[in-house]
């Protein structure tokens, strides 16, 4: 299905309904995340991202239990980050970002990077969480092919998302057809190459649907059926971020960004990261 409507949602593995679109809060200052996820829950959103890191999950948290949104509405994710992997360390930063977050269950945890010779032990974790109904759904950040299959190898539980650098200029055509293949949902961080949307074929999309660049990046990705949280703290932004659920892009189009794929990263690379 092609999401039509802000409130749509995917099914994971696991039967847990994901909204498509979310709020990314990476590099949001704790003074500006409160007005951020305000503004975006007030025009529609129902999913919210956040992780240890951000250093925002108290703001994060307090937003949402002002907004008067009944908490079952909202589909909120945090991550644990890697000084705290490994298996009794996932469980305490776990018990730390709930306690600042104080939503009770939290939707979605992730591990943040796969710190080599630690994740597996940090997936035992979170499978335990899992199993104690602390936590929805569980799922990976930044993992390719071979970090899936080396999860999956051991896994009681399944990772049911990966979230991942994704954008135009880095496709992962390969390591969203694992994941397809897989039942693991794809997610995009950094979806709108921060920032960098000046390109010809954006450029000429943009005015054939009288949308703006960033409008036809984000549409790009829901078709593909990948869940995308687009960043801002301005309430302008956040709102035109959510205004993709009213065009539909043709198949010539999608192909012609696609085309688009250069594999570059804006951000670090998993395999080659100081962890």
């Amino acid at each position: 299905m092609i999401a039509a409507h802000i409130a749509d949602t995917t099914k994971l593995v696991n039967g847990v309904l994901m909204p498509w679109l979310g709020l990314g809060v990476w590099r949001t200052p704790p003074d500006q995340v409160e007005a951020a996820v305000r503004d975006a829950l007030e025009a529609g959103y129902r999913h919210v991202d956040t992780a240890a890191l951000y250093g925002n999950e108290e703001g994060v948290g307090k937003a949402i239990r002002a907004s008067g949104i009944p908490r079952e509405e909202i589909f909120v994710t945090s991550k644990v980050w890697n000084s705290d992997q490994g298996y009794d360390s996932t469980l305490r930063a776990f018990d730390a970002s709930q306690s600042r977050l104080d939503l009770g269950v939290i939707d979605l945890y992730l591990i943040h990077w796969p710190v080599k010779g630690k994740y597996r032990e940090t997936w035992r974790a979170l499978e335990h969480l899992y199993d104690e109904g602390r936590v929805r759904a569980i799922g990976v950040s930044n993992f390719q092919v071979h970090h899936l299959q080396d999860v999956l190898s051991v896994a009681r539980v399944q990772p049911m998302v990966n979230q991942v650098e994704l954008h135009p200029l880095l496709s992962q055509g390969t390591l969203r057809a694992f994941c397809a293949a897989n039942a693991i949902q794809m997610e995009a961080w950094s979806p709108l190459m921060q920032g960098h949307l000046a390109h010809p074929v954006l450029d000429a999309l943009a005015q054939k649907y009288a949308k703006t660049n960033a409008q036809i990046v984000l549409r790009w990705e829901l078709q593909h059926h990948i869940v995308t949280i687009p960043k801002s703290v301005h309430r302008e932004r956040i709102i035109e971020n959510a205004q993709v659920f009213d065009f539909e892009l043709a198949q010539a189009d999608m192909e012609a960004i696609d085309a688009m794929n250069q594999d570059h990263r804006l951000g670090p690379d998993p395999d080659n990261f100081n962890f």
